[in-house]
């Protein structure tokens, strides 16, 4: 089962992609994240992300490169790079603050240096980051200390924080390339238009995926007849649009499960299936366990959380 699992977390799978808003009065997002997170898959962005593992160990996906991470892991992400995080294995705990991670849209930033020179010091680091970049030794642990620093800093003080990382990392002799330029060559993100059409159509799925939902439905919200939508969401997520919605069902299954206070029949319609026989061949399908199975070794501490803490 755990194996089957973190199958479907490998490079081979479909990578999701990932809209990430930064606040219109920074130019860059700086987050804490708790795992496991709904957006914690195999995902990519055209954003730059600087992802610091501060807790826990498992196995890292960036691009083709699969290896352990363990505590003060640091690795630049560069744009439309897939990439994910795992952590098997820990049942229904939650690990608070495993990651700090930093995402820009690196365009304007190198748009400046032809008013700040200074900053075209990083075209090479951000160029070298299309394949993945760790960084370890003195490098890992100073930068890490910035990272910690950018919370709750003044803008003008986490700006300056972001770019001193940036100058370490575009310094740093203490780094190592992980995903391969083949791969990089081959992955087809799609054009903007696409991710933004993409987005529009997860967005609202997300919303409502509790509710009756039907593929033309979301079709004409993205402005595509029904057949277009289905070739559409089919070939940008790897999935059909029903395994999308049943995906997102299940993963809120499991978190209901977790919680251990629901009747599971309340979890079913809760979670938007129509009736419990459907809510058990499907959950059993889906994870290798029935509902009340699933509880039982929840509790006992025997099913890796990652199960199902994917949404496609």
């Amino acid at each position: 089962m755990y194996e089957d699992a973190i199958a479907t977390m490998r490079p081979n799978a479909k990578a999701v992609f990932e809209h990430i808003s930064i606040p219109p009065d920074r130019s860059f997002l700086w987050r804490l994240d708790d795992y496991p997170l709904r957006r914690g898959v195999w995902n990519y962005h055209p954003e730059v992300e600087v992802h610091l593992i501060r807790s826990s160990s498992g196995l890292a996906y960036v691009g083709d490169h699969i290896g352990k991470f363990h505590p003060g892991q640091l690795v630049l992400v560069g744009s439309n790079l897939p990439h994910n995080w795992v952590t098997p294995g820990i049942g229904a705990r939650v690990i608070e603050g495993r990651d700090i991670v930093v995402q820009f849209d690196p365009a304007p930033l190198l748009a400046s240096a032809d008013a700040l020179p200074e900053i075209g010091q990083l075209r090479d680091l951000l160029g070298r980051a299309a394949l993945g970049l760790e960084f370890g030794g003195a490098t890992a642990v100073d930068c890490a200390a910035l990272l910690e620093q950018m919370n709750g800093a003044p803008p003008l003080t986490a700006l300056a924080l972001l770019l001193d990382l940036l100058g370490r990392l575009a310094r740093s002799q203490e780094v190592r390339t992980l995903s391969s330029q083949r791969f990089a060559s081959d992955f087809r993100p799609g054009s903007a238009a696409d991710r933004q059409r993409l987005t529009l159509a997860l967005d609202y799925v997300q919303s409502r995926f509790t509710q009756v939902i039907s593929r033309p439905e979301v079709a004409r919200h993205v402005g595509l007849s029904d057949s277009a939508f289905s070739r559409f969401f089919k070939e940008k997520t790897g999935n059909t649009f029903g395994d999308h919605v049943t995906s997102l069902r299940i993963w809120l299954a499991c978190q209901l499960l977790a919680d251990g206070g629901r009747a599971i029949t309340d979890i079913c319609f809760e979670a938007g299936f129509g009736n419990i026989s459907n809510f058990n061949r499907t959950f059993l399908s889906r994870t290798g366990f029935t509902p009340s199975r699933y509880r039982r070794a929840l509790r006992q501490g025997g099913i890796p959380t990652v199960v199902c803490s994917s949404a496609t």
